[in-house]
């Protein structure tokens, strides 16, 4: 029992659930103390011991049954009580049956008419035929299911063929009762075969899932390219973000704290000084306003997507740092999100924007969303705002208007461009950052959200917008 609640343990680790050494070691002793023989006591002792936060208990209950279920589902012959006559009626019904529906479907229905399970080497032999190979997360196994059933013949197909059954059987003279009866033990064999394929779907996962490499640091994940993020990856890096502005912000509190910004007022100083016949023994400052003025251009086209995602959290978990900001997105066309994140905080607001505009492949258009933007919002632009611009440069060949971002540059205080594209790219293909760049006042290249939160940073030292 100490392997299987080790192997337990190990599971839980695959699919994201933190248990450490200690806390292995006391469910241990949990169970050493509770013992087995009560099945909702020995599970509670383990979720006791193992599971600290609420989102581990949904996976907790998930895997609890594969490890310590109650057998393989129970099934029983479909054809128990049927009268001879019955019986011959039911095999005339599958013969004519099979011809219609194929040999593999016709075998399917006799398997549920005998109650007979898969056998373990079926299920692995299902896992290997529906590519359980593709499996990269736990939330996978539910696909892997899926593709399974599809294989095993549990769809659409088997369902028309055991109405079809029981219809023959009603115009050949079988009662209603005992078709009753029939159907629903058909069913439940149907519903156990689903279930024994849910389980051994979530073993393999699990399998595959235990064979991967270790977990890379949080410093190791910083460093991964936006577009090698997995699902996994993209759920931590979200649970960083908040960290890591909270570090942003405290450091451009500090610079603003060390450099206040002040400059000698010579003519306040010279006037309360006349009592002093000129001599400027009290000294006037005026102070300078560092906090930058914001105007966001974000691509949400697939490619850049996560790098957008990052960089509006960061900019809006930084508000108190920040004159004012105004936002956009685009794909092929601009439109302005500021009253989202009016309305909500920066994680749902973050989100709604994601949901409500999908990500597209190839109608970028930045050429068209600058037109927009000069057209409906360069009010938005004044000699104190510093206009960033999100995205990778790419147009899919359309007029990339360089006027419209001349005109920007004009208004603007300056513009700073955020390419998530490694730089050996730019120009490539349909890509115009080479005739961007030259307009912008700094190209920074943020591959990952180490880059993205470098060149965040650099937009509060002094004179970085």
């Amino acid at each position: 029992m100490d392997e299987r609640i080790l192997q337990f343990i190990r599971a839980l680790r695959a699919t994201g659930v933190r248990v450490s050494v200690a806390e292995s070691a006391d469910a241990l002793r949990a169970v050493e103390q509770v013992g087995v023989m009560d099945r909702e006591t020995f599970k509670a002792a383990l979720r006791t011991a193992l599971v600290k936060e609420a989102r581990a208990i949904p996976i907790f209950e998930e895997l609890f049954p594969l490890f310590f279920g109650l057998g393989e589902p129970p099934m029983a012959p479909a054809m128990n009580g049927l009268s001879p006559e019955d019986q011959r009626r039911l095999q005339a019904a599958l013969q004519a049956l099979a011809a219609q529906f194929g040999p593999h479907l016709a075998a399917l229905m006799q398997r549920l008419l005998q109650g007979q399970p898969f056998t373990p080497e079926e299920l692995e032999a299902l896992a290997r035929y529906a590519g359980r190979q593709r499996v990269r997360e736990w939330t996978d196994r539910q696909a892997l299911a899926r593709w399974m059933q599809r294989g095993a013949g549990l769809d659409e197909r088997l369902e028309q063929m055991i109405r079809a059954l029981l219809r023959m059987l009603a115009e050949a003279g079988t009662d209603a009762k005992t078709l009753q009866q029939l159907e629903a033990q058909i069913r439940a064999n149907r519903a156990a075969m689903a279930r024994q394929i849910q389980q051994a779907a979530g073993m393999a996962t699990l399998e595959r899932l235990a064979d991967r490499p270790p977990e890379p640091s949080e410093a190791e994940l910083m460093e991964r390219p936006f577009q090698e993020l997995t699902p996994t990856d993209l759920h931590r890096l979200r649970q960083m973000v908040a960290r890591l502005a909270a570090r942003l912000r405290t450091r451009a509190a500090l610079r603003l704290k060390r450099g206040d910004g002040r400059r000698l007022d010579a003519k306040t100083t010279l006037r309360v000084n006349l009592r002093h016949a000129g001599v400027p023994f009290d000294l006037r400052f005026r102070r300078r306003h560092l906090k930058p003025r914001l105007v966001v251009l974000c691509d949400l086209s697939t490619s850049v997507r996560h790098c957008s995602e990052f960089f509006l959290h960061l900019i809006y978990l930084l508000q108190d740092q920040i004159s004012r900001t105004r936002s956009f997105i685009f794909i092929d066309d601009l439109v302005e999100i500021t009253p989202i994140f009016a309305e909500h905080r920066p994680e749902e607001a973050v989100r709604r924007v994601l949901m409500e505009n999908p990500p597209g492949y190839y109608n970028t258009d930045l050429g068209n969303s600058l037109a927009t933007f000069c057209r409906d919002y360069l009010e938005a632009i004044d000699r104190r705002t510093t206009v960033i611009i999100v995205g990778d440069g790419r147009n899919n060949y359309n007029d990339p208007r360089l006027d419209c971002l001349e005109i920007i540059r004009r208004r603007a205080k300056r513009i700073l461009w955020f390419n998530p594209e490694p730089q050996p790219l730019w120009g490539t293909g349909d890509s115009d950052m080479p005739l961007y760049a030259p307009l912008c006042a700094a190209v920074h290249q943020v591959q990952n959200l180490a880059e993205l939160a470098e060149a965040v940073d650099r937009l509060f030292e002094r004179g970085g917008v």
